[in-house]
């Protein structure tokens, strides 16, 4: 597919400007919206978006949604170490590598989402929800850190307040419709469940 062709640079373009944005964003944005730099959700929207955007072949917008995610890892880390002098081996080491290897997993889940949620069917509606729970899970865990001395409480019920009003502003890529809106929220109530344990499986919790 002619189509296909911009991946080449879109992708690791992406994947660049995700990273570097997201270190000054978190640098220099004020909480609540600063700390969405800080989350894994926002990422895995973006990975959505892109494949939702750019109409290539689903082999390809796996690929494309994968290497997006695994260029922004050492791109948040080489901005990190060019703005405020952090050590390079930020870029390679093990943590940016355990990093790189969500960003894979990521890349192939919500990538695929972004292709039927931007096809017409019986799974747009599914398709939408995912990066809808995704969103509305992290909300949940930022929930749950209000009243724990470790974070500042009023900072956490204002990202879970941006969270949830992101994820609101995706539900009509479903359709302009009543029922096919009400049936992605009806699709990302269980989809939030999982999120939420998976997001406390790696750790973010």
């Amino acid at each position: 597919m002619a189509g296909n062709r911009n991946v080449v640079w879109v992708a690791p373009l992406a994947g660049l400007l995700l990273g570097v944005l997201d270190f000054v964003w978190i640098k220099y944005v004020p909480s609540p919206f600063g700390e969405l730099g800080n989350s894994m959700a926002v990422w895995a929207v973006v990975a959505f978006l892109l494949t939702w955007r750019f109409w290539w072949s689903l082999p390809v917008s796996l690929a494309a949604a994968v290497v997006c995610l695994v260029v922004a890892g050492p791109s948040y880390y080489l901005a990190a170490a060019l703005i405020q002098n952090d050590d390079w081996s930020n870029l390679y080491n093990t943590n940016a590598f355990v990093w790189m290897g969500f960003g894979v997993i990521a890349g192939l889940v919500f990538g695929a989402a972004g292709v039927f949620a931007r096809t017409p069917g019986r799974w747009q509606a599914v398709a939408v929800a995912v990066p809808v729970a995704v969103l509305f899970a992290e909300a949940v865990i930022n929930a749950r850190r209000v009243g724990d001395p470790s974070y500042d409480g009023s900072d956490q019920i204002g990202v879970m307040a941006v969270l949830v009003f992101l994820g609101v502003v995706l539900i009509p890529l479903a359709g302009r419709s009543w029922r096919r809106q009400g049936l992605v929220l009806l699709y990302a109530l269980p989809l939030t469940v999982i999120g939420y344990v998976l997001l406390s499986v790696t750790g973010f919790r």
